[in-house]
């Protein structure tokens, strides 16, 4: 066997398809299929993500083994998400996974998504990574969190959504706003030409270092109709102003709790994960806050801030070494937890 570990990692959480293959903590491809289907609809459906994943599986790893230039024999183990997202498209990366390892003769590895985003720091590409212990702020369409980590196989979740998750927040905002999904990137992209004091919603009051966002998604629906009911074009005329204030009070709330949790902790070590870390204005404020509070900021490379396989890998790259193999009989849990 290869001193370092080739893995084969399957990600389908969700409506994107992923496969890549790490060596150690090495990328050789990390490959993934987009699913334009859902764009009419405004948002994810779950029986057409199952689906589409069933399509777009067998193609993608075919092609994230021929990129890495391995043949699938070189494969010394698969790593497959086991949870949280959408039950229907994690069992089709489950089986798959699955039926590899056992025409292979190969560990079977499981990992959680959310540990995924998380260890994305330690894939190897040159950069400096996080010294432990150190907090990360995992944000994204279904998940929301301050977790703080020990090493990674030990990881405490500090604070959570009690609701709904940022992302979220970003793409239904952007719904009640006429965009098109995904609309988290959107309203990035308009907040760009905006005034972030043009407009306030009610933020609200979590206790500890929980998060709620329903709250706030009310405030802006409410803002928009008044608005609309006095001038039928006031999206139009005000769009950058309003993407600009909505992405302002999100970030912002976010980091107030980061700096609640570092007060808590006394960590200066911060790292941010998950699909919302890719937002230009959330990454802006965090590498200013943590110039001016001395604070060590670790954000991964773009492509692995979305949902991907690498990050799957690299999680079972630290199972591996731990022998934390899974049996046969594991199965996806859409609600799975730390």
């Amino acid at each position: 066997m290869n001193k370092e570990p080739i893995i084969l990692a399957i990600e389908s959480s969700c409506d994107d398809t992923g496969a890549a293959i790490l060596k150690g903590q090495q990328v050789l491809s990390n490959i993934v299929a987009s699913q334009k289907v859902h764009e009419i609809y405004g948002g994810v459906v779950p029986e057409l993500a199952s689906r589409a994943h069933q399509q777009n599986i067998v193609p993608v790893i075919d092609t994230a083994i021929k990129k890495a230039k391995i043949n699938k024999k070189d494969i010394n183990a698969v790593a497959f998400t086991k949870g949280p997202g959408l039950l229907g498209s994690l069992l089709v990366g489950s089986s798959f996974a699955k039926s590899f390892s056992l025409a292979m003769n190969i560990p079977l590895i499981s990992v959680n998504h959310m540990q995924g985003h998380i260890l994305s720091h330690f894939i190897d590409e040159g950069q400096k990574i996080p010294n432990f212990p150190f907090l990360c702020l995992t944000v994204s369409g279904g998940h929301t969190q301050i977790v703080k980590i020990d090493s990674p196989y030990q990881m405490q979740i500090l604070g959570t959504t009690i609701d709904d998750a940022a992302g979220e927040a970003f793409d239904k905002s952007a719904k009640i706003l006429g965009l098109p999904y995904p609309g988290g990137p959107l309203i990035d992209k308009h907040a760009k030409n905006g005034d972030i004091h043009a407009f306030k919603f009610g933020k609200p009051k979590v206790k500890e270092l929980d998060f709620s966002f329903s709250g706030l998604k009310t405030s802006i629906l409410y803002s928009i109709q008044k608005n609309i009911k006095k001038d039928p074009n006031f999206i139009s005329k005000n769009l950058p102003d309003i993407c600009a204030s909505i992405q302002h009070t999100i970030v912002n709330i976010l980091i107030e709790k980061t700096m609640k949790a570092i007060k808590q902790t006394g960590i200066k070590e911060i790292a941010i994960a998950g699909g919302v870390s890719a937002n230009s204005y959330l990454r802006d404020q965090f590498e200013k806050l943590a110039t001016d509070k001395k604070y060590n900021l670790y954000i991964p490379k773009f492509e692995y801030c979305t949902d991907n396989a690498a990050m799957i890998a690299i999680a079972g790259y630290y199972k591996f070494i731990q022998k934390d193999f899974a049996k046969q009989d594991s199965t996806p849990s859409s609600r799975l937890i730390f």
